[in-house]
């Protein structure tokens, strides 16, 4: 029985790894970070830092922590009209254009890749992914779900996966973190190692974070990102630009 736990948990780690840093071009997005750069607000390893800090305790990146949060536990109950009902709420809460494109090219990527996924198993005449996920998919997308939200998709993924609630939370946290300090890394620029700090010293705050986002009730969603939307509505008319949002 502990060989088995053991292996069950490895298998949701390595899960876990897959999702969190999927290829779903997280990379070509800064989230304003090139503008706040630009406009010097952002110089330093200690502002950067400051930022994703500020982002974790009361910005937007908490509220879709917790959509990731409700469309897992969606998809688990193979809820249909509730994953629509948060894709549509969480399409409603970005503040610019570039942050819902943002979202949706991710969703979009990761939801197809996943059934790419399953499909190259199947062709294999291995097990399936999850013999529920198409359907669910397919289910989603007709009921309002196209576009998808990476938020929406994230939690789909997670829950056909089976992967816990806050690790889920924390993977989804982490890669959002790891993304940005990237971009920070080239446009400030950082060394390696500077950004490599700048995660140990935000773990903190992600644990913590993860564990707030667990708590929120449906009426507690909301965020102070007015700098997110300010910095995001400069990047999309900013001269020189290296990312997409």
């Amino acid at each position: 029985m502990v060989t088995d736990l053991i292996s069950t948990v490895n298998n949701q780690l390595l899960c876990l790894l897959q999702l969190a840093f999927a290829p779903v071009g997280a990379y070509s997005y800064s989230e304003g970070i090139e503008s706040l750069v630009e406009t010097g607000a952002i110089d330093s390893e200690i502002t950067l830092r400051n930022w994703l800090e500020n982002s974790l305790q009361f910005g937007a990146v908490r509220v879709e922590a917790a959509v990731v949060v409700r469309a897992l536990r969606a998809a688990q109950r193979g809820d249909v009209t509730a994953l629509s009902y948060w894709n549509a709420w969480a399409t409603a809460a970005k503040e610019t254009e570039e942050l819902r494109l943002q979202s949706w090219q991710m969703g979009r990527t990761l939801v197809r890749l996943l059934l790419d996924l399953r499909e190259a198993k199947l062709s294999r005449r291995e097990s399936p992914v999850s013999s529920v996920l198409t359907t669910i998919v397919k289910d989603f997308v007709e009921c309002g779900g196209n576009p998808c939200n990476f938020a929406i998709g994230f939690g789909i993924a997670a829950a056909n996966w089976q992967i816990e609630e806050e690790v889920a939370v924390l993977g989804y946290l982490y890669s959002w973190a790891a993304n940005l300090a990237s971009a920070g890394v080239k446009l400030i620029p950082l060394g390696q190692t500077a950004g490599q700090q700048l995660l140990l010293d935000l773990r903190s705050q992600i644990s913590c974070t993860a564990r707030e986002v667990l708590q929120l009730e449906d009426d507690d969603l909301g965020s102070c990102s007015w700098g997110l939307g300010l910095a995001s509505m400069a990047h999309e008319t900013q001269y020189t630009r290296l990312f997409r949002s």
